[in-house]
């Protein structure tokens, strides 16, 4: 039989199973193929990923926050089609514009877009959304096509015997990782927006937190220095100006004289902690600061600088790239031997060396090796920093680097230090204030009260959604970030 004889049938097979275990989704009226996992899967997967979102990003430790998203996603999620989700929501103690669902009734918001939204129908849009994305059963059909469609390469594979088919067309078990698809992504708006009208909201919200959210990723790619916007968590996602247009339309259609409750909201998040948190450390300038964990380094003059749940990556426009890390020492080996023993097991490298870094003793190596498919030397730096834990650098230095990177990144290795009590004490996360415009306040010197050493205007219109020349208006509250 030949190769196009047995694609029929894999297609055959796929399609009897999609026949089989259609199914009309009672939010969206479409019939959908979700066979693969049931409403009581989804509420199992949920209830075992739960646990492992939280020991990641950390809840956020704000008892009114946390109640107030709450009420406002209960509200939202009261009248949906689906009776037997029992939606629970959640504030993540990250700084990054997120929000997310997994399925059974979890709703995930970051703090860092509870300071992005400027009212309270703007969250409940977003949680109105990411409900739509439960509603619609948008997992369960991601999960039950990608196993059919894996099945299907599986048994062309098979056929050819060439395991680089399933490569090619297996869509693979981190399916549901991967982002929504666009239709998937409409569906959830229009669904967000039909929840929140529902239930006493102005419609209009959603457009207008997209919008925000434009702009925002708009702002981040000037501040990076690039040309275009990497959108973060919309990256994966429609492109944000189409999203606008089309809620704005949708919107339209709705009585737009719901609530807003923006003082409401204001008041709750007057105080949130603003970007990074003690906690997960945070960038000042050219410096990484942890106080919980009790260290600093610093990082070359012109590297970026980004910290990540389990990692600080540092990186320059030439390619050169820092990343440091913690990682529990088990065996209580010294950095020597975990350097050559455990780290490098089995890999050729250059002569290990034994190094101090402000009083700690560590080893450091070299190999060639490459990052992103470009040639680098590829140094490794491990220190003793406590007890049953171990401080790592490792460096990618690209072919022809500056001698400017090389020895700044040779300094930002030795200039790991361990801050004392008072200086712990010292650093503290900046936090949003919601403050009243007094006559004659303008949007430069309201801007002002930002603690950055760039762009402040830029940050200010943004995070209060003012378009380029509206002014400031007395007795209108406004949201500004300031140093503790």
């Amino acid at each position: 039989m030949n190769i196009k004889s047995f694609l029929c049938i894999t297609l055959a097979l796929t399609s009897t199973v999609l026949t089989g275990a259609c199914s009309t989704n009672p939010a969206t009226g479409r019939s959908q193929f979700t066979g693969l996992m049931s409403p009581q899967q989804e509420t199992s997967v949920g209830a075992q990923e739960h646990p492992n979102i939280i020991a990641e990003f950390g809840e956020y430790e704000n008892a009114r926050v946390q109640n107030y998203v709450q009420q406002v996603g209960t509200k939202v999620t009261q009248n949906t089609e689906r009776p037997d989700v029992s939606y629970k929501f959640y504030v993540l103690d990250s700084p990054i514009v997120n929000a997310f669902a997994l399925p059974g009734g979890y709703i995930y918001i970051s703090r860092g877009l509870l300071a992005l939204a400027n009212n309270e129908a703007e969250l409940a849009s977003v949680l109105g959304h990411e409900a739509g994305h439960i509603t619609g059963r948008h997992s369960a059909e991601r999960y039950s096509r990608g196993v059919v469609t894996t099945l299907g390469a599986g048994i062309l594979a098979a056929a050819i015997d060439n395991s680089g088919v399933s490569q090619a067309l297996g869509v693979g078990s981190d399916l549901y990782l991967k982002s929504y698809s666009r239709a998937q992504e409409h569906e959830a708006d229009s669904l967000g927006i039909r929840y929140m009208a529902q239930n006493g909201y102005n419609a209009e919200a959603s457009a207008s937190f997209l919008a925000s959210l434009q702009n925002a990723s708009t702002l981040e790619a000037q501040l990076d220095g690039r040309k275009q916007a990497s959108m973060s968590y919309f990256s994966t996602h429609p492109a944000t100006s189409e999203r606008v247009n089309r809620a704005s339309a949708e919107s339209a259609q709705i009585a737009s004289n719901g609530a807003l409750n923006r003082d409401a909201y204001l008041d709750v998040i007057n105080g949130i902690t603003y970007g990074d948190s003690a906690k997960q450390g945070f960038v000042r300038d050219q410096d990484f600061i942890h106080p919980s964990l009790g260290f600093r380094f610093t990082a070359p003059a012109g590297f970026k600088i980004v910290n990540q749940p389990a990692q600080v990556v540092a990186s320059s426009q030439s390619g050169a790239l820092l990343i440091f890390d913690m990682i529990p020492n088990k065996s209580s080996q010294d950095a020597m031997s975990y350097l050559t023993q455990t780290w490098m097991k089995g890999e050729a490298t250059q002569a290990p060396e034994a190094i101090t870094v402000n009083g700690m003793r560590g080893a450091t190596a070299g190999f060639k090796g490459s990052v992103n498919n470009q040639p680098m030397t590829i140094q490794l730096v491990a220190i003793e920093y406590a007890p049953g834990t171990f401080a790592r650098f490792q460096i990618g230095i690209p072919s022809g680097a500056s001698s400017a990177d090389v020895n700044g990144l040779k300094s930002a290795t030795y200039s790991l230090s361990k801050l004392s009590e008072s200086e712990k004490a010292s650093y503290k996360p900046y936090i949003l204030r919601v403050v009243t415009a007094k006559s004659g306040d303008t949007v430069e010197n309201m801007a002002s009260r930002f603690p950055y050493k760039e762009m402040n205007i830029e940050r200010f219109r943004v995070l209060n959604s003012l378009t380029s020349g509206q002014p400031v208006v007395p007795g209108q509250r406004y949201k500004v970030i300031a140093a503790q």
